[in-house]
């Protein structure tokens, strides 16, 4: 973008608080601009047929929401709940229609930032297709320590409920405690609460190759 160009986009933006368990937007709204992360984490995720939702993605700083159903002028195919509080910036449709327009290089950019969320969703459902529950819980652990660091304490910086990690793995909140207590029986995983922390992750490691 021009100075002009980022200087029009900062006019417009509008800076929102939004508390843990608020949505952002829910699947099926019609939405006015798109949403730049500016602090916090939300969930991105779809209903399926039988009521359960499936988290396909944990979106966090920098990152850009809505901008797919905005160019394509549809609705929203996923929802995006707060994890924790969050500090957003929305950008009014127009502002992003116009630059899209105009500019060919920012027109790019959104491609290319489109294209990797397919690549994100293709190995979402390779992942589901082809894993196990238990390779699938194991790369979440490692997921979530790779993108979003440890505490002082040595658990994952982002605690999710159990019926959060069942979401992002794809199985049933049942399965996902039964599961969490045997990796933490076998000394992969300590918890406390909430909190879960990596114990072992080169066994993890070995589970998600599976070996």
């Amino acid at each position: 973008m021009s100075k002009e160009e980022l200087k029009q986009v900062s006019d417009s933006k509008i800076t929102k608080t939004v508390k843990k368990g608020e949505p952002l937007f829910e699947e099926g709204d019609k939405l006015n601009g798109v949403y730049c992360v500016r602090n916090g984490v939300s969930k991105l995720s779809k209903l399926s047929a039988n009521g359960k939702d499936q988290i396909v993605k944990l979106a966090s700083k920098g990152e850009v929401l809505g901008q797919r159903s905005v160019i394509s002028q549809e609705s929203t195919n996923l929802s995006a709940i707060a994890v924790d509080d969050m500090e957003v910036c929305f950008i009014p449709k127009e502002s992003i229609n116009n630059t899209l327009q105009k500019n060919p290089n920012f027109t790019l950019e959104v491609l290319r930032h489109m294209a990797h969320d397919l690549k994100e969703a293709d190995d979402v459902i390779v992942n589901i297709s082809q894993k196990t529950v238990k390779q699938r819980m194991a790369e979440a652990f490692l997921y979530l320590q790779n993108n979003f660091g440890e505490d002082s304490e040595g658990f994952l910086a982002l605690t999710l409920s159990r019926e959060d990690i069942s979401n992002v793995v794809g199985t049933a909140t049942e399965s996902a405690i039964r599961i969490i207590s045997e990796f933490k029986k076998k000394g992969l995983i300590h918890t406390s609460g909430k909190k879960i922390g990596i114990k072992d992750e080169r066994k993890l490691l070995e589970m998600v190759e599976g070996f």
